[in-house]
């Protein structure tokens, strides 16, 4: 009976963790202002130049992330090699997102709120392994496009409760096309978490996330290795690669005929992943595969 329970109490801190993780795609309000403007991201880029040119992930990519006693928060900003008007249609539609986050592990299914089609999303979220949408937990999304004209894109993505007293959830996107081609993006999001959470996370990190990294280096090591970021910040940085990663696999199957699409999407997003086993790798491909093209079956009938 003993031993029944702790298999109980671990799925379900498991199952929590990932819904504390993968709803990265949401983020915390007080965390991120609507006063982002084309002008600060442009700055920005300009100051990262050299870091977007020489940096571990051998792309033009760089990721920080930061957290709090209440709050974790990451970000990654990007070259693109992409038109601003592709960037901008492609990620302008709620629709798309769902097509774009269906690609992570833990979302198991996406569909436009039928109450509030174009504006909200209805998200489940759960294991990293096939699950039944009765036994994974629910979110709903406010999608809103906050600004967009030629040279600027701002989307967000909020959700104000989030499962075992998670709240303030917000995902935001925005982008500008830059002279020499290609386009500069910041993907952002957070997350607020009380007391319920902080016990699940104390629990994952004694067991089941023990000996996982995220990217951050904190030191180098006597032997050359490097000693990254771990605990629940390494876990937000592995999901704000995963969810880059996501975009970039959308973007490079449009050129391709919308029925080979969805196949290119998943291999890509897989692919890429494995570039970086250590913080990444979960599932073999054809398991990854496998589970996707059914919850992407299961999407598109609606649940």
């Amino acid at each position: 009976m003993r031993e029944r329970f702790k298999t109980v109490l671990w799925r379900a801190i498991h199952l929590f963790l990932a819904c504390l993780i993968i709803t990265g795609t949401g983020i915390a309000h007080a965390n991120i202002p609507d006063t982002n403007s084309a002008a600060s991201l442009r700055a920005k880029y300009m100051a990262l130049r050299d870091t977007l040119s020489h940096n571990q992930f051998q792309l033009p990519l760089n990721l920080d992330s930061s957290q709090t006693s209440t709050d974790l928060k990451g970000d990654i900003y990007a070259l693109m090699d992409y038109p601003f008007a592709t960037v901008s249609t492609a990620l302008k539609g709620a629709t798309h997102w769902c097509d774009i986050l269906i690609l992570h592990l833990n979302v198991k299914y996406c569909r436009e709120s039928v109450d509030k089609p174009g504006s909200n999303l209805t998200v489940y979220i759960g294991r990293k392994t096939e699950q039944s949408l009765d036994i994974a937990p629910k979110m709903e999304f406010e999608y809103r496009v906050n600004s967009k004209s030629s040279d600027y894109l701002q989307v967000f993505l909020d959700a104000e409760k989030g499962p075992f007293g998670t709240k303030n959830y917000r995902f935001m996107l925005e982008a500008i096309p830059l002279k020499e081609g290609g386009t500069f993006i910041h993907l952002s999001y957070s997350y607020a978490y009380g007391f319920t959470a902080k016990l699940a996370i104390q629990a994952y990190l004694k067991t089941l996330g023990s000996d996982k990294v995220g990217f951050t280096v904190i030191k180098q090591l006597p032997d050359g290795k490097s000693l990254y970021v771990s605990g629940i910040r390494g876990a937000l940085e592995r999901n704000t690669m995963r969810y880059y990663l996501a975009i970039s696999a959308y973007l490079s199957a449009l050129s391709t005929p919308p029925k080979q699409q969805l196949e290119k999407r998943l291999r890509d997003w897989f692919a890429s992943t494995e570039r970086y086993p250590l913080q990444l790798h979960e599932l073999e491909q054809s398991e990854y595969l496998n589970m996707k093209r059914k919850e992407y079956k299961r999407q598109q009938a609606g649940g």
